[in-house]
């Protein structure tokens, strides 16, 4: 009785562990010693099995990243996770390849080289596409937001991994790679609120009435739809100008997007008001003093005697 454990265990080791292994070592092999290589069905079942286990954890690792994003946000994450999915592919062809006793040396130098000038080639691309990630997952940046890139004032409509697109105030289109979200400056309008707080200059003559002035400007302000009552406008005297007294109309709007619009009729409001109480909205003025000096005295006495002789 006590022999049978160890001839069931014998018989496992030696008939059916070696007839596995037997299977598994079944397949192609070339050359002997170190420069030869074995292409064996426990190989190929190795690879295959490496690349259902490399496409679970991806799969995993992609709902963990992407289970709190909206579906627009997950399908631009999909073809990240493809293209490392070929990546890990790749290392793992390569690791079988050194397992069958394929020397990939050459292969690895020449991969490096290809794979260092696509870098250069490709870094601003590159750049782009992590600035995009960051984008998305940190939402520095949201559809709607109204921004102001190279001087202009834009609103997003879609941000991919690449480039955002963003409309001008004179409906153009504007393609923005996401590299400039990183390593530029931005001025968000609607990053902190919806509201944002707008200014109308205006100079008006010297000797006016400042009193006068600053309640045009302030009626001229509640009576338009686009001010906000709340906060309040009001007015600063900014300065005492070279030709004018200038102040500046201080209000808030919901939308800076059409911000020009409402400063245009803010003018037309206060200009109109002005002339209604005649305050008057100088011209620049400027003192000019000629200087007559012996030289043009001479040439001048020269030119009338030439005359003259004439």
């Amino acid at each position: 009785m006590q022999d049978k454990p160890g001839k069931v265990g014998e018989f496992l080791e030696k008939d059916v562990w070696g007839t596995i292994k037997e299977v598994l070592n079944m397949g192609l092999h070339i050359g002997e010693g170190e420069k030869s290589i074995h292409i064996t069905l426990g190989l190929l079942l190795l690879l295959i099995t490496a690349f259902v286990v490399t496409s679970y954890v991806l799969k995993w690792l992609r709902h963990l990243l992407t289970r709190k994003m909206q579906g627009d946000d997950k399908m631009k994450f999909f073809s990240i996770f493809k293209f490392i999915k070929y990546f890990v592919y790749v290392a793992v062809i390569l690791v079988t390849m050194s397992a069958a006793g394929i020397d990939i040396t050459i292969l690895l130098t020449a991969s490096a080289a290809l794979f260092v000038g696509l870098g250069l080639a490709l870094q601003e691309l590159f750049q782009d596409v992590i600035a995009g990630i960051f984008i998305i997952t940190d939402k520095s940046l949201l559809v709607g937001d109204i921004i102001e890139v190279d001087g202009k004032v834009v609103r997003v409509f879609e941000i991919k991994l690449r480039t955002t697109r963003a409309i001008t105030r004179d409906d153009k289109v504007i393609i923005i790679p996401n590299h400039i979200f990183l390593s530029g400056t931005i001025f968000s309008h609607t990053q902190n609120r919806d509201t944002t707080r707008e200014t109308v200059n205006v100079g008006v003559a010297y000797g006016s009435d400042v009193e006068k002035v600053t309640q045009i400007l302030l009626d001229c302000a509640r009576e338009h739809s686009g001010v906000l009552k709340s906060p309040e406008p009001f007015v600063l005297f900014e300065d005492f100008g070279d030709s004018a007294l200038l102040f500046a109309l201080k209000f808030h709007v919901v939308d800076s997007f059409t911000t020009p619009n409402v400063k245009s009729e803010l003018r037309y409001k206060i200009d109109k008001a002005f002339r209604e109480n005649q305050v008057t909205i100088p011209f620049p003025q400027r003192d000019v003093h000629i200087y007559q000096n012996d030289a043009f005295q001479v040439r001048q006495k020269i030119t009338q005697e030439g005359k003259a002789s004439e």
